[in-house]
């Protein structure tokens, strides 16, 4: 749990919010320093910046959680729960831009957060954080309504969720 704080913490030093609305994560396999607290907010932006890294894009309600978890209102959990997954392909060609358009083209519309995950050898596309079944049950119901075309795909999953405590 203390790793999770501290990967969360290190990595909101690296966060920069793109014009779309998402934030983008540089990480890197450099170390991160030894508390937050001993880099200045100023030099936070750049922490990263001469170094190369993978791009994480994630909605920016979830910076804006983290940025109240990091400020010690509360913590961020990560807790076992359900998401509603509406996408899963192995095949490699088609599989990872068919999940990424899926996530653009409904990010605006649900209401709640997408994840685009690679699961080897899986490309998923899930929606929301619910700690119950029946909670991402009636979230499937609402989604089923709104995207008829997608029932056959849609079902309810357990997953790992991040919720503030």
């Amino acid at each position: 749990m203390k790793k999770i704080l501290f990967l969360i913490v290190a990595l909101s030093a690296t966060l920069r919010v793109a014009a779309d609305d998402t934030i983008a994560v540089s990480l890197s396999d450099t170390l991160a320093p030894a508390s937050i607290d001993s880099v200045t907010p100023a030099a936070r932006p750049n922490l990263l910046a001469d170094m190369t890294g993978v791009e994480v894009l994630q909605d920016s309600s979830v910076a804006i959680l983290l940025g109240e978890a990091m400020n010690g209102k509360r913590e961020l959990v990560e807790v076992d729960g359900y998401r509603v997954q509406i996408y899963s392909s192995n095949r490699q060609q088609e599989a990872k831009s068919e999940a990424l358009e899926l996530e653009e083209k409904l990010k605006d519309n649900i209401g709640q957060t997408i994840y685009v995950q690679y699961v080897t050898p899986f490309w998923k596309v899930r929606i929301g954080d619910f700690r119950t079944y029946d909670e991402a049950k009636e979230y499937k119901k609402i989604f089923v309504q709104q995207y008829p075309h997608m029932m056959g795909d849609t079902y309810i999953v357990r997953d790992k969720i991040l919720v503030l405590q």
